[in-house]
């Protein structure tokens, strides 16, 4: 902006100017400056969407899922603008935004007609984001958690990365008769079928509802390290939290995190495509991203299935917004 320009003089008189309102501005997360994936070198975080659900056996919707992330996580951005820090009313910490810097990079191509070509888009450029900064990605249906997972270990150049998924469903199906071998429901085995990842480096957390015949056995057969509602219920969101991250980081270059919205009970959470009761509260799910943030070994998160048109309170959008606040707050600021 020129110094000299009636704009200028106006923002010169009027400091307060520079506190941009929740509603107000560009549509990016936590108000992060716009970039391209390559324009990484002074950014912490570089955040990518990728809005496609081509890929769903259930409710459609997820394509939407990045904006809506996006535009609630403007609150937080409002928030964060007190740059001589915060306290965290929920955690007790002390909160210093000013130690984040986050670039949004927009949305990666997407071909909603085309699943290979948009896996091959989601890998490449996640490689490119993790070659640079911490990647941080918004879907879009939880088949995009393949091929970021891919893009991450190579751009890191990682031999083996293990796997943090907090989810209602394992996702481990390696065939349907209906839906082939590329759909949500078949992420985590393709993961599996990497040559990045075995089970003994994935750890899920909130799995319930129902699963295929004998799958506690193919659990213990194949070393998948299985924390089920049950166990939460049990032992306690964060100590089951620390076993997972722990489990997914032995022997492993690094840990992705993918959280699926519907590992959220639907009462909290209705905004997603394949809901299930008795999932985690709200404050458990955040207790998850305060856990996470805090490991050295993540490397990469993303928060997938947000479908937003099922929710008209905008609920479940806000508080997947939260989540990845939570996480980012524990890890940088």
């Amino acid at each position: 902006m020129s110094e000299d320009s009636p704009a200028a003089r106006f923002r010169e008189r009027v400091p307060e100017s520079d506190v941009e309102l929740a509603y107000a501005g560009l549509n990016t997360f936590l108000k992060g400056d716009p970039r391209d994936v390559e324009d990484l070198s002074t950014a912490d975080v570089g955040v990518l969407g990728t809005p496609y659900d081509g890929a769903v056996s259930n409710r459609p919707g997820a394509r939407y899922g990045p904006e809506a992330i996006r535009r609630a996580s403007a609150w937080w951005a409002y928030l964060s603008g007190y740059k001589g820090g915060l306290t965290n009313m929920g955690t007790g910490e002390q909160v210093d935004f000013s130690k984040l810097s986050v670039a949004d990079c927009g949305d990666v191509p997407v071909f909603p007609m085309d699943r290979e070509t948009t896996a091959e888009s989601i890998t490449a450029h996640v490689a490119t984001v993790a070659q640079r900064a911490f990647p941080v990605l918004l879907g879009g249906d939880h088949y995009c958690t393949y091929p970021a997972f891919e893009g991450f270990a190579q751009g890191i150049d990682a031999d083996s990365v293990g796997v943090v998924q907090i989810d209602a469903h394992t996702d481990t199906v390696a065939e349907s008769a209906v839906f082939g071998e590329h759909f949500h429901g078949s992420s985590t085995h393709h993961i599996v079928d990497s040559e990045f990842a075995e089970y003994a480096n994935v750890s899920q957390v909130g799995i319930r509802g129902y699963e295929s015949p004998e799958f506690f056995e193919f659990a213990d057969d194949v070393g998948l390290n299985l924390y089920t509602m049950n166990e939460v219920r049990e032992e306690g969101i964060r100590a089951v939290t620390e076993r997972a991250v722990e489990a997914a980081a032995e022997g492993a270059d690094a840990v992705y995190v993918t959280f699926d919205v519907d590992a959220v009970d639907p009462s909290v959470a209705p905004g997603t495509g394949t809901p299930v009761p008795g999932g985690l509260s709200a404050q458990q799910a955040l207790s998850v991203m305060d856990v996470l943030g805090a490991s050295e070994a993540v490397g990469a998160v993303d928060l997938m299935e947000v479908a937003p048109t099922y929710d008209p309170t905008e609920g479940t959008e806000r508080l997947a917004a939260y989540l990845l606040v939570r996480f980012l707050e524990r890890k940088f600021a």
